[in-house]
């Protein structure tokens, strides 16, 4: 695996020799301006980019159990995928049904999330995310790919779903959310 982070990684990706490929995946629990910085930058960075939105993992499930906003709703979510990635001529997005990918003790099954990405991106060069923890598992699944890693520390936006969940005025969500 390419030992790429926001520091030492190449700032243009991009090849004259092959297409370079990225993939940013995600439960955007709302999509916020921090998930669609992280896309602006991939699309800037390679030729084609794969946004997956996964629906019905365990931690949404939880999540929306005690949380009804209209937001959360996998069909909100998906609308709002949509119209993200439609602003990218180099993104695609593709929605993975994760209600029947569970391992035995219920968890989310993130071997078999990869291999339905690889249907649609068999080659990636790039993993994106903020979460610096999520290398190894990156480098199990796509140890061919560069991990990405933007923004760890939400310095150019200070927000994560969660906060955005215990905001208590839709105004102030908005403010936050894509």
């Amino acid at each position: 695996m390419i030992g790429a982070t926001e520091l030492d990684c190449d700032k243009n990706r991009k090849r004259a020799d092959r297409v370079v490929q990225g993939f940013f995946g995600g439960k955007f629990l709302p999509m916020h301006k921090g998930h669609l910085y992280c896309i602006d930058r991939a699309a800037q960075e390679c030729d084609r980019v794969l946004v997956v939105l996964f629906i019905n993992c365990e931690e949404e499930l939880r999540i929306r159990k005690n949380d009804h906003s209209r937001e959360l709703e996998p069909s909100e979510r998906i609308l709002q995928m949509r119209r993200v990635c439609g602003c990218y001529p180099n993104v695609d997005y593709e929605v993975i049904d994760d209600s029947d990918l569970k391992k035995p003790d219920g968890s989310d099954d993130w071997e078999a999330e990869a291999a339905i990405v690889r249907k649609s991106l068999p080659r990636i060069d790039y993993v994106y995310s903020s979460e610096p923890d999520y290398g190894a598992v990156f480098a199990k699944l796509y140890p061919e790919a560069g991990h990405v890693i933007v923004d760890a520390e939400r310095e150019k936006y200070p927000i994560s779903g969660t906060m955005i969940r215990a905001m208590k005025y839709l105004e102030e969500k908005e403010k936050w959310m894509v």
